[in-house]
């Protein structure tokens, strides 16, 4: 098994137990925070600012005659330029005050967040800028409301009311922002509009006349939606006539189509009455036609005879005396009938 490394663990103890000598000898200690960085600058031996940058969280032991230490935080800040007290960095009002295209005064409320590049530590301290508070308010706090106020200037008093037309000019200042400060060592996060002000009196007048085009678009959405109502009204009272139409025109059209049936069918049945009819007559006709001659009273006389055929017939004279004589009918026709048979038979080969 490997013996563990307990040189870093000794280091620490090491420069504890040296620090009383080193002390004696002229050494001092320097620190750096959690959040901070340092920068040393040799006085000789090599004099200048070392391009090193030491890290958060450490201490180091330099001769402080021989060297010079600066630290930067590399936290991310705040600039906030407000007129609200409780939040400005200033005693007094740290708003912006700009112009608007049409000439009103107005001030505005922004917060830009921002941070220093830890690589470029030692090119600031070179520019000047011996820590982070001095950065801020020498380099951060003048380039910041100079290129807002540009930024900002270019909006008509009624474009401050439109939340993208004010972030589209923020993000215009953050990126000429991040050109001017990115080579001094400063890095532009974000550009926050919060709030704006004009004067009171003409708030006032924007207030007013923002209402009324409230008022106005409502009334204008109130028109859209009757005429919409309308419009629907219009539509369905056409549906309806149509329905209506197209109900009646079905209509006619069923009675039409069952009038063409009926006289189809009463043709057809007056054209078989009258065939039959005449079919009828022509029987009749020729029946009577037959009829007119011999034949015709022979029939006559043969269905005489089927209608009396079985029943007696006797006849009876008149006469006041006791001698009296029958006279049979029913075999005077029957002779009748057999007589009428043969001349029938006869005249029919005769034909």
């Amino acid at each position: 098994m490997r013996p563990p490394n307990l040189i870093p663990n000794l280091i620490p103890k090491l420069l504890l137990c040296l620090l009383p000598l080193l002390t004696q000898l002229g050494c001092t200690t320097y620190t750096t925070e959690s959040t901070e960085v340092g920068v040393r600058t040799r006085k000789i031996f090599g004099a200048g600012i070392e391009q090193k940058v030491y890290d958060p969280g450490a201490t180091y032991v330099f001769f402080p005659w021989l060297s010079d230490w600066a630290t930067f935080d590399i936290m991310i800040q705040k600039l906030e330029m407000t007129s609200a007290k409780e939040r400005s960095e200033r005693s007094g009002d740290d708003a912006i005050v700009l112009k608007t295209t049409d000439g009103n005064d107005i001030s505005i409320d922004i917060t830009v967040t921002w941070h220093i590049n830890r690589d470029q530590a030692p090119q600031i301290l070179a520019r000047g800028g011996r820590s982070t508070a001095i950065i801020k308010e020498e380099l951060v706090r003048p380039a910041c409301r100079a290129y807002l106020r540009d930024a900002f200037n270019e909006l008509h008093s009624e474009e401050f009311f439109d939340r993208k037309r004010l972030l589209e000019k923020a993000e215009k200042a953050k990126k000429k922002l991040t050109e001017e400060l990115s080579g001094e060592g400063i890095v532009i996060l974000d550009v926050m509009p919060v709030e704006q002000r004009f004067n009171p009196e003409y708030e006032r007048v924007i207030h007013e006349r923002k209402i009324a085009e409230q008022n106005a678009e409502r009334l204008k959405s109130e028109a859209q939606a009757a005429e919409a109502e309308q419009s629907r009204l219009l539509e369905k009272a056409r549906g309806d006539v149509q329905a209506q139409i197209a109900e009646a025109k079905g209509r006619v059209e069923r009675i039409r189509i069952s009038a063409d049936r009926a006289l189809y069918e009463n043709e057809r049945s007056a054209k078989a009455l009258l065939v039959e009819a005449s079919a009828r007559a022509k029987a009749i006709e020729k029946q009577n036609k037959a009829m007119s001659g011999a034949g015709g009273r022979t029939a006559v006389k043969l269905r005489i005879a089927e209608a009396l055929a079985g029943k007696p017939i006797l006849i009876v004279p008149a006469a006041t005396g006791t001698n009296i004589q029958k006279l049979d009918v029913t075999r005077i026709v029957e002779a009748v009938i057999a007589k009428e048979a043969t001349s029938s038979s006869s005249s029919h080969d005769s034909d």
